[in-house]
């Protein structure tokens, strides 16, 4: 596995991003009606779960990366109890609904792939690296 240096660099962090856009830009069509406690709950939650990949990767230290990673899989939880509300609400055709649900799934199911490989892997991270 190449050695990545950059949180950018993350499959699982350009997913998030890209899932971020795609409902910020389905809430700008008007998509979420005016449900303003809504659109701010699920466009903060979208947001976080790729600023807590990135924070977590800068962070430069393996357990801590993975505490983020832990929030992120989180932020992606909420996302998808808020998708589920949009649906009820008629603001989400069924198709988008399942669309944005799979988007979120995929990056759950990658984060918790990383996890489970951070914690198997021997480095500490840079932070930690002249420790013993």
């Amino acid at each position: 596995m190449a050695t990545i240096t950059k949180f950018e660099e993350l499959d699982m962090w350009q997913k998030a991003r890209s899932l971020s856009k795609d409902i910020f830009l389905y809430i700008e069509e008007g998509g979420f009606k005016k449900d303003y406690k809504l659109i701010d709950q699920i466009n903060a939650a979208s947001g976080s779960i790729m600023d807590n990949i990135a924070e977590g990767f800068e962070r430069s230290s393996k357990l801590e990366f993975i505490n983020f990673l832990s929030y992120s899989k989180g932020s992606a939880g909420e996302v998808k109890s808020q998708l589920y509300r949009a649906h009820d609400r008629n603001y989400l055709s069924e198709e988008k609904f399942q669309h944005l649900y799979d988007r979120a799934d995929e990056i759950t199911k990658m984060t918790t792939t990383f996890i489970a490989y951070l914690n198997q892997a021997k480095v500490k991270g840079q932070k930690f690296k002249d420790r013993l």
